[in-house]
């Protein structure tokens, strides 16, 4: 006859299931609780760099083209020191630095990565919930059922964040779309309204908004690992009871 706690224990095919998702995506949740952190710090980078060009833009008055030499640096517009952290130069007889392009850019993939990744976790966190409340079922797991459903809860608030992001990133960009960068364009906006350093400003601001919550969802996922660990543990150990010989 079967001893009790073998009749508490998940049936093994299904505790075999559990350990596999508990050892792979403990793993997974291990890179995406460091990537967005590099990601975070990028994204506010780049939100610094629009800052910069914001306050230079806001003070300087505009001049006239300094150099009959294309490619010659213009006085006020670049930004102080921006060019060497950034790469980020206006040239007379240019339109838009490639750099700002390759920013628009890059922010688009991040945009695109976290609306993707927001979708898909908030659908697998579907399926996981429905499969964890099934393990309700078995009492030798029911101490772990709150770290099991945290895990999920956890990872269902990141994907919403990261839905968030997209969203503010596409924004942000939205604004900046509205600046024409090329010298000629801002030393008229210079001479008139001022409205490209309000863009820039909104649009870094909306960055680091994104940023910030980049950064909240690795955390989140980073309180899961000792989650995963416990759950893990006990799988395995009722693994182990539910192999002994019987007498």
């Amino acid at each position: 006859m079967p001893d009790d706690e073998t009749q508490l224990a998940p049936p093994q095919p299904l505790l075999r299931l559990i350990e596999n998702l508990a050892r792979f995506h403990r793993e997974h949740e291990e890179y995406y609780s460091q990537a967005p952190l590099r990601q975070a710090g990028e994204l506010q980078a780049r939100s610094r760099a629009l800052k910069s060009l914001a306050d230079r833009w806001s003070d300087v008055q505009a001049g006239e083209q300094t150099s009959a030499i294309a490619f010659a640096g213009t006085e006020e517009l670049n930004a102080p020191g921006l060019a060497a952290a950034s790469g980020i130069l206006f040239m007379e007889g240019e339109g838009e630095p490639a750099e700002l392009r390759t920013l628009k850019r890059e922010v688009g993939l991040l945009a695109d990565d976290n609306e993707q990744g927001g979708a898909w976790l908030a659908q697998a966190m579907e399926q996981a919930w429905e499969i964890a409340g099934g393990l309700a079922a078995y009492p030798a797991l029911a101490d772990l059922l709150g770290e099991r459903h945290r895990i999920i809860a956890n990872d269902w608030q990141s994907a919403g964040m990261q839905t968030l992001v997209a969203r503010l990133l596409r924004r942000g960009l939205d604004l900046l779309a509205r600046v024409d960068f090329s010298p000629a364009a801002l030393r008229a906006d210079l001479r008139g309204e001022r409205k490209a350093p309000a863009y820039l400003y909104s649009a870094s601001e909306l960055f680091d908004r994104a940023a910030d919550l980049i950064a909240e969802s690795a955390t989140l996922v980073h309180e899961n690992e000792r989650r995963w660990r416990m759950f893990r543990a006990r799988v395995r150990e009722l693994q182990r009871v539910g192999q002994r010989p019987r007498e």
